[in-house]
């Protein structure tokens, strides 16, 4: 199972790994020499030291033949994304092409493709040792709402709470700025009461170690 799960944005859709321009700035790799190439870059720009290295910025863009401005944006899109699939935790080639826009480069999506994938491994235990963050609820609301259900033979009130919870992702993914997505879930008093149950037994069991 993955250790690192998909949240949604405000809107409920998945949050995107990189935006238009980042996803751009990829396709400077076009003018690498070899598939060696692309590959140690891509080895570089997980570290989290990447982002800002002057060396390494010094070498991509003598290696592509770009200026220095377009090597940090190189640099930080390939940093992003390979963070974002470690941090997701996707582990099929068909979660990780599904991150790309439709009109992006076929060959330099499949061959990133295949790079993270050959590398996800070594990422992922580099990742635990930096200690990557999971995402951290910072705040939570409620309410109680009653919903009107109707058949043929009566009406009732159907009382529902309603949880939006605030969850901040990973400040390394996150750029200059940590990015609070909200997830809103709508929920039967049965289904409460399940949660509540599997609540109190984690407590239950933070409790038992605790005091180990």
């Amino acid at each position: 199972a993955a250790i690192f799960e998909c949240h949604e944005s405000r809107d409920g859709q998945k949050m995107a790994a990189l935006r238009a321009e980042e996803f751009a700035a990829l396709e400077i790799l076009l003018k690498a020499s070899s598939k060696d190439v692309v590959k140690q870059l891509c080895i570089e720009c997980f570290s989290r030291t990447a982002v800002g290295s002057d060396k390494l910025i010094e070498n991509t863009s003598s290696s592509l033949s770009a200026t220095s401005e377009e090597a940090g944006q190189l640099i930080s899109s390939l940093h992003k994304l390979t963070r974002h699939v470690v941090f997701r935790g996707l582990t099929s080639a068909e979660h990780i092409l599904s991150l790309f826009p439709e009109n992006f480069h076929q060959s330099l999506k499949k061959l990133l493709t295949k790079i993270i994938l050959e590398n996800l491994t070594v990422w992922r235990s580099e990742a635990e040792m930096d200690q990557i963050s999971l995402p951290r609820l910072v705040d939570m609301d409620w309410r109680v709402d009653i919903k009107t259900a109707s058949d043929s033979v009566s009406r009732m009130a159907v009382p529902t709470c309603l949880l939006q919870m605030k969850i901040q992702e990973d400040a390394s993914l996150c750029g200059d700025e940590p990015v609070l997505s909200v997830v809103t879930m709508e929920l039967s008093k049965e289904t409460l009461d399940t949660m509540l149950d599997g609540l109190g037994r984690i407590r239950h069991q933070l409790s038992a170690v605790a005091n180990k």
